[in-house]
């Protein structure tokens, strides 16, 4: 299948995307997943513009680097298409997506990680793994307050907080993402946002 996918950093994915009024209201998802399913590509373009800002913001949420949040997007995007024929509905088309994002971020950290332990083979051993005084300045110009105290939370409190704040995910929907029960993002959700009050009051 044919689509548009361009990422543009900062701030996330952007697609040009060009429509015709087809329907007296817009399409919804279920709709735009069975016309891909058929080969839609313009379908498929629709999904992008509306999803890309939820797909930046998640694996933002995990990887905290906007570099590589870019590539995410565009990565579980294109797994998600190619794997749309698979697609039941047994979840919102969102949720599912959000959790291939998900998956994608994680395994994008996993890469990152190898690299870096390659890259310091040989080299010995480091006074400090920290950037240097000007570098360390810079990141924390570029990360609001807010943002920084929420990148300091376990993984499954920051990704609750973010998707519930971020995205208006019901707690079904991040349990489903985040790999918990609906109680348990409940749990986790609340006690991110207390110890992000904590931390800012």
């Amino acid at each position: 299948m044919a689509f548009g996918l361009n990422v543009r950093r900062p701030g996330g994915v952007s697609v040009s995307v060009t429509t015709t009024k087809a329907h007296a209201r817009p399409p919804s998802d279920q709709e735009l997943v069975d016309a891909g399913q058929r080969g839609d590509p313009k379908a498929l373009r629709v999904l992008v513009e509306r999803h890309q800002d939820a797909v930046f913001r998640t694996a933002m949420a995990l990887v905290r680097d906007e570099t590589l949040a870019a590539d995410v997007t565009q990565d579980a995007f294109l797994k998600a298409f190619r794997a749309l024929e698979s697609f039941r509905g047994d979840a919102a088309f969102r949720t599912w997506l959000l959790s291939i994002a998900r998956n994608e971020a994680r395994g994008a950290l996993r890469t990152r990680a190898r690299r870096r332990e390659e890259s310091l083979d040989g080299v010995g051993p480091l006074a400090s793994d920290r950037g240097s005084p000007e570098e360390d300045a810079l990141r924390a110009r570029e990360v609001d307050r807010a943002r920084g105290f929420l990148a300091a939370l376990p993984e499954k409190q920051r990704m609750a907080v973010a998707l519930r704040v971020d995205e208006g995910l019901s707690f079904r929907e991040i349990g489903a993402i985040i790999d918990c029960s609906e109680g348990s993002a409940r749990v986790n959700y609340f006690h991110g946002i207390r110890k992000l009050r904590e931390r800012m009051s």
